[in-house]
């Protein structure tokens, strides 16, 4: 059987957090991906929308079809005379490679590219399909990424059996946590109208500063739902407050409220907007609401595809990684349209989107090795 280098997959990593592809910008680490998988027999499909980049790859048309998924921006560096060294030199230091993207997700990229020509050498011929599905705009508004790819294979017919999604699901080692399924989310914008006036006088005005706080307090404290075995219960937060002009003599005609749900499947959109504005209205307010839904909850039970990666971490790990659906939301949200199955792994998530971002050289040995023993598995 053919191992992935580890080297090269290092060497991989190193070229694509070297190009600067800061969110919508893919700063040409598509086309670097697109030609080794072209070489390796794929169709490789570019899907542009507005300043976003998008790559479809296939090699096959059978089904089972199993595909990579994942994103080649990144968040901006920051202040860089706070990182040790430039965020887009790849850079190894003690053990680790530091760069922008070398845990999210750059790595986790090179591992799908290298374990996918590795199995492509073993078995040319194996059964099913094998597809790439990788996006600029993940980091970002998440409009017309894998949003978009997924519309067009959905109106060609085409669908997905088992998605491996490479974001960093590991909390302290690598394989320790694995992604099946997340949480949805659903966000409102509250505006509530009060009476502007002098503050010396309130009996002339109304404050909805004062009015709406009675409410955020019984919000806040309000149980949404239990929860279930796969997710934690419901949870509401609030984001920003926003209210006064500025001067401090003043009544507030109004105050702006931005808040988030982050729900399990026990919940619905439906329900949460409905339990929500029956708060608001039992304390009298005068109010707006702007609802925005970005993605619903879903989660893969344990079968083919969980098993096999649980499988592959513990036989290059020694580790058998517990399954999680917390943490924010992934591009899997909308890759479960057209897919049943889909499983997160990637490297340990403690640095991402942080100054010094970087991932332990021992993660090129294994996470190729993983994705490798899963395509053995999938696609026999």
């Amino acid at each position: 059987m053919t191992a992935p280098s580890a080297k090269e997959t290092l060497e991989l990593a190193k070229n694509l957090i070297a190009r600067r592809s800061v969110t919508p910008d893919d700063a040409g680490c598509q086309a670097l991906i697109a030609s080794r998988l072209a070489a390796a027999g794929f169709t490789c499909e570019n899907i542009r929308c507005g300043d976003v980049s998008n790559l479809w790859a296939r090699r096959g048309s059978a089904h089972p079809l199993l595909c990579f998924a994942g994103h080649t921006d990144v968040v901006p560096p920051g202040p860089l005379d706070q990182w040790q060294s430039d965020p887009f030199l790849p850079t190894i230091r003690d053990g680790r490679l530091y760069g922008r993207g070398a845990a999210d997700m750059k790595s986790s990229i090179a591992s799908f590219v290298t374990a996918t020509e590795a199995f492509v050498r073993e078995r040319p011929g194996h059964s099913g399909s094998i597809a790439f599905l990788i996006t600029s705009d993940e980091e970002g508004p998440s409009v017309d990424g894998t949003a978009r790819v997924v519309d067009r294979l959905k109106a060609r017919g085409e669908s997905i059996d088992y998605c491996v999604v490479g974001e960093p699901s590991s909390v302290d080692a690598l394989g320790d946590s694995i992604k099946n399924g997340r949480r949805g989310s659903l966000s409102g914008r509250l505006t509530v109208r009060g009476v502007q006036g002098h503050i010396a006088y309130p009996h002339l005005a109304r404050n909805p500063i004062h009015l709406v706080t009675p409410a955020l307090a019984e919000l806040v404290a309000t149980r949404w739902d239990e929860g279930d075995e796969h997710f934690p219960p419901t949870s509401w937060q609030v984001s920003n407050i926003h209210g006064g002009t500025g001067a401090t003599n003043i009544i507030p005609a109004s105050i702006q409220i931005d808040f988030n749900f982050r729900f399990c499947a026990i919940s619905n959109e439906q329900s949460l907007r409905q339990r929500l504005e029956e708060i608001l209205r039992r304390h009298e307010l005068h109010y707006e609401l702007q609802w925005s839904l970005s993605g619903l909850p879903f989660v893969t039970r344990s079968g083919k595809l969980v098993e096999a990666v649980k499988r592959a971490v513990l036989e290059h790990t020694g580790r058998t990684p517990a399954l999680s659906t917390a943490g924010g939301t992934s591009d899997g949200r909308f890759i479960t349209q057209i897919c049943p199955e889909i499983v997160e792994l990637g490297p340990v998530n403690a640095t991402i989107h942080k100054l010094n971002e970087n991932i332990e050289l021992a993660a090129f040995e294994q996470l190729p090795a993983i994705y490798l023993d899963v395509l053995r598995a999938i696609l026999p």
